[in-house]
């Protein structure tokens, strides 16, 4: 063997373990920050659920009552099965061309309870069995909701 080979074998080792090195480090910093993207991106999901769950027990619906009197009335029902209050309740009602929207204000619903109000008596006309109606509300966190006749429920800016 020359004297200079070993040198140059050696530069060389030396070369290809800084570089292994260098890959080393590089994947473990992207392997980290995937794992911490993939946490964070967990993380919101959680706390997105936290914030459905108080407005995912809330249901709205129009219902004919029988009154001490024997007559009977429409009425809605805005039933709260969580566990904290609502706030600003209101139940937009559907217009016919031309109409000012307007809506039924409620105001607060507590926890656990259902609450009824009057609902149009020319809705008596069309009225066949207990159906789902449109709701607006604030939850315990002051986040505005919307949950439409078919139950779809999404949050308001």
């Amino acid at each position: 063997m020359h004297p200079g080979t070993y040198t140059l074998d050696s530069d060389w080792l030396s070369a290809f373990a800084d570089v292994f090195s260098a890959v080393g480090t590089v994947g473990a910093f992207l392997v980290g920050f995937l794992l911490l993207r993939r946490e964070h991106r967990r993380e919101a999901d959680r706390a997105e659920d936290e914030r459905r769950a108080q407005a995912e027990r809330i249901s709205a619906w129009v219902e004919l009552i029988r009154k001490v009197d024997g007559s009977r009335d429409l009425s809605f029902h805005v039933h709260n099965a969580s566990d904290m209050p609502i706030y600003e309740v209101e139940l937009p009602m559907p217009t016919r061309d031309g109409e000012d929207a307007g809506s039924e204000f409620v105001g607060l619903v507590p926890p656990g309870r259902t609450i009824q109000r009057a609902a149009p008596t020319d809705w008596l006309r069309t009225y066949v069995e207990p159906e789902p109606v449109q709701i607006e509300f604030l939850d315990s966190a002051g986040r505005r909701w919307s949950r439409d006749e078919q139950g779809s429920l999404s949050r308001m800016e």
